[in-house]
């Protein structure tokens, strides 16, 4: 799965390539955009599966694959509120050993064809939070290419950086738990989690964070990260970098 925050000017240069470069950008070798038959709604959209030699998406919507093509959160993309409602299959094919930079690419020149879309890119101040290693340094190391994920007990994460500050934004919307015997879940604004750790590569790791009586999940999270991961996580205001849709198809074109 790719999901995934990288620093904002790469957005804004993403961007740029975008509206200037289509023509340069590569694309799949075989790609297929339709509308959902079912749609089934925010909890259970957006399965996105990858492979070494593409990816399949059942239920995405416009604004994951935008995101996804400009690593960068949900709440970075603004746009009319059908992009992040209608619902999508999808299947892209490529040549094994692509990197991801070209993955991208390649989306948005997906993007660009199948739902003719245009953006622009806009900097807002708002409320983030930035992932930072600790100063004793990182408690995790990058898996050699190929090693499949290896689960244990607790939270388990495999995927980079990127995808793991999506992962994170999503937990921080868990409100404090009131009633041990009552499971809460994500539903509350998220708060864009910007990826500053430097760290390269894929990493496969398991976390224990349970949740607290009274106790939200950016502070129970907080110290779990520190403690087991060696990384620290800070709310920040900052001026973030959007990526704003101008227009777009509805109805993809034909594959």
């Amino acid at each position: 799965m790719r999901s995934p925050l990288i620093p904002v000017l790469l957005i804004q240069l993403g961007i740029v390539a975008f509206a200037h470069a289509q023509s340069a950008q590569p694309s799949f070798d075989v790609s297929s955009v339709r509308p959902s038959q079912h749609e089934v709604g925010p909890d259970y959209n957006n399965q996105i599966t990858w492979s070494p030699d593409g990816f399949t998406g059942r239920n995405v919507t416009l604004k994951r694959l935008i995101a996804d093509a400009w690593h960068c959160q949900l709440d970075q993309i603004l746009g009319p509120p059908w992009i992040s409602r209608n619902e999508y299959d999808i299947s892209a094919r490529m040549p094994e050993g692509t990197s991801r930079e070209h993955v991208a690419l390649m989306l948005r020149s997906l993007l660009s064809d199948r739902f003719h879309l245009r953006v622009h890119s806009e900097t807002r101040p708002m409320r983030m939070y930035e992932l930072t290693t600790s100063p004793k340094g990182p408690n995790i190391h990058p898996t050699a290419p190929g090693t499949a994920a290896n689960p244990a007990p607790g939270f388990h994460f495999h995927g980079d950086m990127r995808q793991f500050a999506d992962f994170l934004a999503v937990q921080f919307s868990i409100p404090a738990a009131t009633n041990s015997n009552v499971p809460v879940r994500a539903g509350g604004p998220q708060i864009p989690v910007l990826d500053k750790t430097g760290l390269k590569g894929i990493y496969d790791f398991s976390l224990d964070s349970r949740p607290e009586l009274g106790t939200d999940g950016f502070t129970a999270w907080k110290r779990a990260l520190e403690n087991q991961l060696g990384l620290k996580i800070e709310s920040r205001k900052s001026d973030v970098e959007m990526v704003v849709v101008d227009d777009a198809l509805k109805m993809p074109t034909q594959n």
